[in-house]
C-alpha cells in the first residue's frame, strides 16, 4: 500500500475499537520525521496519547492537502474530513459506529480537555487554502495563513495543558507562526518543484532581487542568501517574543513546549550553518541533534529546579 493510499484508508476507513485507534495514532506519530519531537520523555505520561491523537489528525489532514496532487480531489477529501470532525462534535457518544481511527481516538482527547472545534476546523481551512493560494504578496498575508495552519496547534496544546486564556494563546501563536515560517524557509525549493508554491512574500523577493525562475532552477546567489537571512532573523524575533510563554507554564508542561521552540531555533541555526542556502540542500535535524535538544532541555530544567528557579 502506498503512502497516499494509506492516508486515504486511515482518513475514511471505520475503526471503532478504541485500543486499535490509539495504537494507530501512536504508530503514525512515531513514524514521521519532524523538526522537533512531538512526543518525548519530557512530556507528562498522561498527555502522550492525547498528543498522538492530535498529531494524527494534523498529519492526515496535511497529507490530504499535500500528497494527493490533485487540487479538486484534495478539496473533496478535506470536505469529507471536515464532516467527520463535525460529526465527532455533534455525536457525543463514545462508541460511534463508522468513525475512523483518527476520530475514534481524537474524540476522547476532545472530551477529556473540553477542546472547541475551531482550532481543528481552522487547520482544515489552511490545507484547503493551500489548494487555491500558492503565492503571497506580503508578510501580513503569510502570517494570516499561519493563524490557520500553525497557531491552532499551539492552542490545542494549551487546552490539553489546562490553559485557556488570551495571554498564553497570543504568545503561543508567535511560537507556532515562527515554527511554520522556518519550515517554509527550509523547504523553499521543494515547495516550488513539488507543489508549485512559494511562501516567501513577493515584495521581499522583489526587494532582494530574487526571481521565481531562480528558485525553480536552484540558483544560489548572495541576493538569495540575504533574502533567507532576512526571513530567518524575522522568524527568530518571533521565537524571542513567544518564548515569554514559558515562564507562564507549569514546569510539567514547560519542558515539552520549550523543546518545540528549541527545535525551531535549531533549524534556524542549521540554515545559518549552510550560509542561508536552502536551495541545494534542505537543512534538518538528525536524530542525534534532536536527542541532544531533549537532553539539554531536561538538564536545564533540573538545574533550574535545584537552584529554586522552577515554579
Amino acid at each position: 500500500m502506498t503512502n497516499l493510499s494509506q492516508t486515504i484508508h486511515a482518513a475514511f476507513e471505520p475503526v471503532s475499537d478504541l485500543a486499535a485507534a490509539e495504537a494507530y495514532t501512536r504508530s503514525l506519530t512515531h513514524s514521521h520525521y519532524e523538526n522537533f519531537s512531538v512526543v518525548s520523555i519530557l512530556l507528562p505520561k498522561h498527555l502522550r496519547q492525547d498528543f498522538c491523537n492530535v498529531y494524527a489528525f494534523c498529519r492526515i489532514a496535511d497529507d490530504l492537502g499535500d500528497e494527493v496532487h490533485d487540487k479538486f480531489k484534495s478539496l473533496q477529501y478535506l470536505a469529507d474530513f471536515r464532516k467527520q470532525l463535525q460529526t465527532c462534535y455533534d455525536d457525543q457518544s463514545r462508541d460511534r459506529k463508522g468513525a475512523t481511527a483518527v476520530f475514534t481516538a481524537l474524540q476522547q482527547t476532545i472530551h477529556r480537555h473540553d477542546i472547541p472545534i475551531e482550532p481543528f476546523d481552522n487547520l482544515i481551512r489552511a490545507f484547503e487554502q493551500d489548494q487555491t493560494v500558492v503565492r503571497y504578496e506580503n508578510f501580513p498575508q503569510l502570517v494570516d495563513y499561519c493563524t490557520k495552519s500553525a497557531d491552532p496547534v499551539g492552542r490545542i496544546v494549551l487546552y490539553m495543558c489546562g490553559y485557556r486564556d488570551n495571554e498564553r494563546q497570543s504568545l503561543s501563536d508567535k511560537i507556532c507562526t515562527a515554527l511554520q515560517l522556518i519550515n517554509f524557509w527550509q523547504d523553499v525549493r521543494r515547495d516550488i518543484l513539488e507543489r508549485d508554491r512559494i511562501y516567501i512574500p513577493a515584495d521581499d523577493m522583489q526587494h532582494f532581487n530574487v526571481t521565481e525562475d531562480q528558485i525553480r532552477a536552484g540558483t544560489v546567489t548572495d541576493n538569495f542568501r540575504n533574502l533567507i537571512r532576512f526571513q530567518v532573523e524575522r522568524t527568530e524575533s518571533l521565537f524571542t517574543e513567544g518564548e515569554k510563554l514559558l515562564s507562564l507554564l507549569a514546569p510539567t508542561y514547560r519542558k515539552q513546549i520549550a523543546l518545540f521552540a528549541k527545535g525551531g531555533r535549531a533549524i534556524c541555526q542549521a540554515v545559518r550553518s549552510q550560509n542561508f542556502d536552502t536551495l541545494t540542500r534542505r537543512p534538518k535535524l538528525s536524530k542525534f541533534q534532536k536527542a541532544k535538544l531533549i537532553t539539554t532541555t531536561l538538564i536545564g530544567y533540573l538545574l533550574s529546579s535545584f537552584s529554586g528557579g522552577a515554579k
